[in-house]
């Protein structure tokens, strides 16, 4: 507020245009200095009608991802499950006899279905981690499209660049392990 009615407002800003310390800043702020800033993100905006639009779909996504892992036998190799749904072998192995990133998610996945979490996760570790991930996101959909909740758009916050750096790490030690495993390195 002010409280001289010469005073002149908004304050003028130092040359640079920023401020530069705090005793350069506006006496009266409507926002704490240390507060973080106030951001209105797209999920926190979406009426309830619409959060359930979006948790159906992924719900629908989830599910069909689910259903598919439920329908293959997983490969007692840790990899070639996907051979059952048609797909090719995989390049890497083919011309490098090395597995890529992905190798081992199917039968990962085939067996997470299972409840042998174990095998999920020598299979392929990293995708242990997706599978319980999608089973999550299949539960936590399921009470959004239910109930209309605002949890969805809380857990899309969380999501930061240190958490894609976390994922992209999480992937490559699944694929280090992978190799490790296939090429019989250790045992």
């Amino acid at each position: 507020m002010r409280t001289d009615p010469g005073e002149k407002w908004p304050p003028a800003l130092p040359a640079a245009g920023r401020l530069s310390t705090v005793s350069d800043m506006p006496a009266d702020t409507s926002q704490p200095v240390l507060a973080p800033p106030v951001r209105a993100g797209g999920a926190d905006r979406l009426s309830p009608a619409g959060r359930r639009l979006i948790a159906l779909a992924i719900l629908a996504v989830t599910s069909a991802v689910l259903s598919v892992a439920l329908l293959v036998s997983p490969a007692e190799a840790g990899l070639g499950t996907h051979r059952q749904l048609n797909l090719p072998e995989c390049g890497w192995i083919t011309v490098a006899d090395l597995p890529c990133f992905t190798c081992g998610m199917t039968t990962s996945f085939a067996h997470a279905v299972r409840g042998n979490l174990l095998a999920s996760m020598l299979a392929q570790p990293a995708g242990f981690l997706l599978a319980l991930l999608t089973a999550m996101a299949l539960l936590l959909s399921l009470h959004v499209a239910v109930t209309g909740s605002n949890l969805g758009g809380f857990l899309l916050r969380l999501w930061s660049p240190r958490l894609l750096w976390v994922t992209g790490l999480v992937v490559l030690a699944g694929w280090v392990f992978k190799v490790v495993m296939y090429k019989e390195w250790f045992g």
